[in-house]
């Protein structure tokens, strides 16, 4: 059967514009965001309705400073003290938790920060999410690397002594299928010692099927945690189910990953409520398995191609590092990443109070590794998913680092 959200071509059909069309203005062409889609696996778990429970009570406004003041003076954070320190009332305390969150960081991370890059292997999209670059009635050049290109990407990245990757795909099944996004990773073990994954959520046993080609960690974004907002912004696709997207990270532990991230994307819907939601998904996965490694991140809405007029709502870098130290407060032992859609001043700061792993040498682009490491022009890429902002080499990123008295670290786990 033909995949209709599938376009090959970057210039749309007559009848892709009115299925387009139709779907951005007509809401009952759309399928049910929360029915589970053909295939997709359902798992008992009580995590969602616990943070759904918690968000759904959340009201930002009704804190106060005694509030603030009483979930600074805690040394274990209840998910109402992370709720203060979310609000609008906790804004004039951000020095005072930008200190306590320095503080955790050092007492559970040291003097370090972690260096990784992402490596796209593909942008092909079968999901029409209206904010992304790779969305599949968004006109741009379309690509897919073979398994030679591949391993010359990343041989091109661990030549600049880079030692963690990070494989993403666009969400298309047809075109990168498990098996192939399986056989990445294999490569990625000759290269690097840790090796994770982004890519569209699956089933249990795909998640261990990936763990055994030598996947380290998943991450996944929910976008949303709003479900209204959601179905809204994700028109077509398997994305589209809001559930099964949700229950990735408990679905990849259970496929023997080592550790899990995720977060909302920040400025697609009342950021509070979703950096609440963001850190507590996380809180309730570490007390269900505790062995795992729970990293969050913070990113921001950035332009896309053909739609430079993208950008976060309401979330500036004030409100950004309001929720990195909220986060880094609640979670001391989690690790939490801040990405090149952030600038350079603003990621050089927040390294010393809140954040622990940073990417550099950074591309969303396909195949390009190679012309924005060494110089050389070529001609076979596809287009990039979002606009970054520090575009910092992996050597510079290591030098400003350390510039700024902090050890950078490429790996510090070894499989024995």
């Amino acid at each position: 059967m033909e995949n209709q959200f599938l376009i090959d071509s970057d210039e749309l059909s007559p009848v892709a514009l009115e299925r387009k069309h139709k779907l951005e203005n007509d809401p009952s062409s759309r399928t049910d965001h929360m029915q589970y889609m053909e295939g997709q696996q359902i798992i008992k778990s009580d995590i969602r309705d616990r943070v759904m429970s918690e968000v759904e009570s959340y009201e930002p406004e009704r804190y106060t400073a005694q509030d603030v003041v009483r979930a600074l003076d805690r040394q274990n954070l209840t998910p109402e003290d992370l709720k203060a320190l979310l609000s609008p009332a906790a804004e004039p305390f951000l020095e005072k938790m930008a200190e306590r969150a320095r503080i955790e960081t050092r007492k559970h991370f040291g003097n370090t920060v972690y260096l990784f890059t992402p490596l796209y292997i593909a942008n092909y999209c079968e999901n029409y999410c209206v904010y992304c670059g790779f969305n599949c009635y968004n006109k741009i050049r379309r690509m897919k690397l073979t398994h030679e290109q591949i391993e010359h990407e990343m041989k091109v990245i661990a030549d600049s002594g880079m030692e963690e990757i990070l494989i993403l795909t666009g969400e298309s099944k047809s075109k990168s299928d498990v098996k192939y996004i399986g056989e990445a990773c294999k490569l990625a073990k000759k290269y690097f010692r840790m090796v994770g994954i982004e890519i569209y959520p699956v089933n249990v046993e795909d998640y261990k099927y990936l763990h055994e080609c030598g996947v380290d960690y998943v991450t996944v974004f929910q976008e949303t945690y709003d479900t209204d907002k959601y179905e809204t912004l994700h028109l077509a696709g398997h994305k589209r189910v809001w559930p099964y997207r949700f229950d990735a990270q408990e679905r990849a532990l259970m496929g023997g990953m080592r550790g899990v991230a995720g977060s909302a994307l920040l400025g697609l819907s009342d950021f509070r409520k979703d950096a609440l939601a963001s850190a507590l998904h996380m809180y309730f996965l570490q007390r269900k398995y505790p062995h795992a490694e729970i990293s969050l991140s913070c990113p921001r809405l950035r332009p896309i191609i053909n739609n430079g007029k993208i950008n976060p709502r309401d979330v500036g870098e004030k409100q950004l590092c309001q929720i990195l130290c909220a986060y880094r407060i609640f979670l001391p032992f989690a690790g939490i990443t801040v990405s090149s859609r952030e600038s350079k001043s603003f990621r050089d700061g927040i390294v010393k109070i809140a954040a622990t792993k940073i990417s550099a040498g950074v591309s969303t682009g396909i195949g390009d590794h190679e012309s924005k490491y060494t110089g050389k022009e070529n001609d076979n890429e596809g287009d990039e998913q979002f606009e970054i902002n520090d575009s910092r080499s992996f050597e510079q990123m290591y030098r400003d680092m350390s510039g700024e008295g902090l050890q950078p670290v490429l790996n510090d786990y070894l499989y024995v």
